[in-house]
């Protein structure tokens, strides 16, 4: 069962977790950030894993603060239901397109934290959605999911497609990265023996 479910509580945000990444592509949110929302189903529906998240946060102040925490509480939810990843892919990459957008998303499920992210968007907000929080929310889940991450749009001329393609993608990446490797059963995919 690779299964997990985390809560965290700071002064900033109260965030709750449960991740079961043998789902099906269903997402419970209630962020109080309806495009994160919509970004996190993308997740859940392209990498079938099943996502219920519960956030409360100081969203009077900024949505920074919630973004990012809820980053970190997915990326240790992940961290745990992955387990000692035994017989895993171990890297996973999809390309997804959305009408004039493109995004890359190349993942390895290395044990060591690492974000490159490349978003060129050609506008700073998105309704109420402040684009820099793109890479909040995928810095927290990379340090805490410990996991390696490459992040390209390689071209579009509307930011709610740039995201959505790369959220896309982002999904797609991790469940090629989760599939087990039929010629490594039981075999963590390492030449160190360990992840």
């Amino acid at each position: 069962m690779r299964q997990a479910q985390i809560t965290r509580n700071t002064l900033e945000t109260q965030i709750s977790v449960n991740l079961d990444l043998d789902g099906s592509g269903k997402a419970v949110l209630n962020t109080g950030v309806p495009f994160l929302d919509h970004m996190l189903d993308q997740i859940a529906r392209h990498g079938m894993v099943d996502i219920d998240i519960s956030a409360k946060g100081d969203l009077h102040i900024d949505a920074h603060h919630t973004v990012e925490d809820i980053g970190i509480v997915f990326g240790q939810a992940f961290a745990e239901a992955a387990g000692d990843k035994k017989g895993l892919r171990r890297y996973g990459h999809a390309y997804v397109p959305l009408d004039e957008a493109l995004s890359r998303v190349v993942i390895d499920l290395s044990g060591r934290p690492g974000l490159e992210l490349n978003i060129d968007f050609v506008r700073a907000r998105i309704g109420d959605f402040d684009v820099d929080l793109v890479n909040e929310f995928f810095q927290g889940f990379v340090n805490h999911a410990l996991v390696t991450l490459h992040v390209d749009n390689l071209r579009g001329g509307n930011a709610h497609h740039q995201a959505e393609t790369v959220f896309k993608a982002f999904g797609r990446a991790l469940r090629m990265a989760l599939e087990n490797d039929p010629g490594a059963v039981g075999v963590i995919p390492s030449t160190k023996g360990t992840l």
